[in-house]
């Protein structure tokens, strides 16, 4: 075989592999709501199919710089520098411009109200050194969650053909996050913030429009459709809910209420129990989903 011709087999190799990710993960509809304390399925449906998360990895990108201020290699006052790379990631960022420098505390905010894509790459050099390497340490940690759908590839959520995940997968990490990290997720409750004089609105808008919910993260591209990992607390249960591949952000946000108003108690009968402390909590099983 000639060079050429291992060449060009290679070429083609890699492109089918690309295309057997796109043919894998795709923008198709997909939910999934859990009991917080229990890990009760509540509501289930094509859970485990393979999607693409959009900004729903900063989850992860956020999971690992709360694990990094808890083990002190982070502080909340640490200055991060925008690199070139970190400042070309459209279209939502702080755009401080390259070589200048935001506060870990300024790049998390911005993540949860924003999703800024040139924060959650500064955050991914800053403790990885690079993208790729800290995509790596996201889906090492993702499998020790208990996440066996999800490939990362970068800590935005840009497009990547190969970085999929399932809608069981990201609830997984939206119970890790408040059971793990209980008083940073409340950050995930955030309706805006101010940078440097700037008033800044997100726009998650079941946060506005459905009593109880309290994060957590939206997330879409062309290829993901739109997604929303949703904490919400009603009468002492606590429930994360997920929403994949729906073709509006208005379909996604209705379809997310319907579940909420179908899981969530319909009266006072509960006694308070607001977040899950740090403890082991249960485990979700593939028992019959109730409605």
């Amino acid at each position: 075989m000639t060079k050429t011709t291992s060449r060009l087999l290679a070429t083609a190799l890699s492109s089918a592999v690309l295309l057997g990710a796109f043919t894998l993960a795709e923008a198709g509809q997909a939910s999934f709501v859990v009991d917080a304390q229990s890990g009760q399925v509540l509501e289930a449906s094509n859970q485990d199919d393979l999607n693409y998360p959009a900004s729903l990895t900063k989850m992860m990108t956020l999971y690992l710089a709360f694990e990094a201020l808890h083990e002190g290699r982070l502080t909340w006052d640490q200055k991060l520098t925008m690199s070139e790379n970190a400042e070309s990631k459209e279209p939502f960022k702080l755009a401080v411009g390259a070589g200048r420098q935001v506060t870990l505390r300024e790049a998390v905010e911005s993540i949860v109200v924003l999703s800024a894509n040139d924060s959650a790459v500064a955050i991914a050099e800053q403790l990885g050194g690079s993208e790729q390497a800290f995509a790596k340490a996201m889906t090492d940690k993702a499998r020790q969650l208990g996440m066996t759908n999800t490939v990362f590839r970068n800590p935005s959520g840009l497009p990547d053909p190969e970085q999929v995940t399932s809608a069981r997968d990201m609830a997984t990490l939206g119970i890790s996050l408040m059971r793990d990290f209980p008083e940073e997720f409340k950050l995930f409750s955030m309706r805006g913030f101010q940078f440097r004089g700037m008033k800044l609105r997100g726009h998650n808008n079941l946060m506005y429009r459905y009593d109880g919910v309290d994060g957590i993260k939206t997330g879409y591209t062309d290829a993901s459709g739109y997604n929303v990992v949703t904490s919400a607390l009603k009468d002492g249960r606590r429930v994360v809910g997920v929403v994949m591949g729906e073709k509006t952000a208005s379909l996604r946000d209705d379809k997310m209420a319907g579940l909420l108003d179908s899981t969530l108690p319909s009266s006072s009968t509960a006694t308070a129990s607001t977040m899950p402390g740090k403890q082991p909590g249960a485990t979700m099983t593939d028992a019959q989903p109730t409605k």
